[in-house]
């Protein structure tokens, strides 16, 4: 599904914050993208979509290079993959259903979306995600009137609505409390397990790595220092990873009990989409 061949990006800087990056990542499949910071990790992403433009290599979703694409392709190629933010960039003055079907912008006319209407067919699926993730109580709520947990699952609802094949997650745990860091990352790899879609989600914390992701790739210097299984991050790997540390907490297995529970209970019962001013 995608493919990255000798990728590499060095700023004007003379920076090389990629270094010949080859990682090919099927259809279904979770990979958790770790290392220190300033390692790679967000450049890594942002160059998938072009957000960050390579120095040098391809990136191919399925057989489209994308690394050459004129900016109206690349337009309808960023279709094809969902954006997961770490500070959720949701316009917050705006419903939680209007963030949502804001997904939707790459497909519909710009009078369209400049005056919000959007075909039912959208809306429906937006509240049939919004159901998905326990927060279809709250499509008429305001963004700013969410909490962190929430804005992340409204945010996983507008990267879907994409209807994508590739999701590009950037920290979604970094702002979150332990418990609903685990629900969010569940909550990740359940929608890519049921729709069969790629993943590469940069986080920093290494149990949660081990815990949801299928593979496992270390960063360290803009180089691929680990690829693997989680069970096989070993003190030695962490080490050429981080550096020197007591990594014997960090990799000690986690049993995951939780169950992925709404942040409140819901107040109404919302069947129609309303103006918000």
């Amino acid at each position: 599904m995608l493919r990255l061949e000798n990728l590499e990006k060095q700023y004007q800087t003379g920076d090389l914050a990629l270094k010949s990056i080859n990682i090919e990542i099927p259809r279904g499949q979770v990979m958790a993208l770790i290392g220190p910071s300033g390692a790679g990790k967000s450049t890594l992403i942002r160059c998938v979509n072009r957000l960050v433009e390579p120095t040098s290599g391809k990136v191919y979703l399925g057989d489209l290079e994308l690394t050459h694409l004129g900016s109206s392709q690349l337009r309808r190629a960023r279709r094809r993959m969902g954006m997961i933010f770490q500070e959720y960039a949701l316009v917050e003055r705006l419903s939680v259903m209007e963030n949502v079907l804001s997904g939707r912008l790459g497909y519909v006319g710009f009078w369209r979306s400049f005056l919000r209407k959007f075909p039912q067919s959208d809306i429906d699926e937006a509240f049939n995600l919004l159901e998905r993730v326990g927060l279809d109580h709250m499509a008429n709520k305001r963004a700013d009137e969410l909490s962190g947990g929430q804005r992340q699952r409204v945010g996983i609802c507008r990267a879907l609505i994409q209807n994508p094949d590739l999701l590009l997650v950037d920290e979604p745990t970094a702002s979150l409390d332990p418990k609903t860091s685990r629900q969010i990352m569940r909550l990740i790899c359940e929608l890519c397990d049921e729709r069969q879609l790629a993943a590469i989600i940069n986080i920093h914390d290494v149990l949660l790595a081990q815990m949801f992701a299928r593979r496992v790739v270390g960063l360290q210097l803009g180089k691929i220092v680990y690829d693997g299984p989680p069970e096989d991050l070993t003190s030695e790997v962490l080490t050429d990873i981080y550096g020197e540390e007591d990594w014997e907490a960090t990799i000690e297995p986690v049993k995951d009990e939780d169950e992925v529970i709404p942040d409140i209970e819901p107040d109404s019962n919302v069947s129609t989409l309303k103006p918000v001013s």
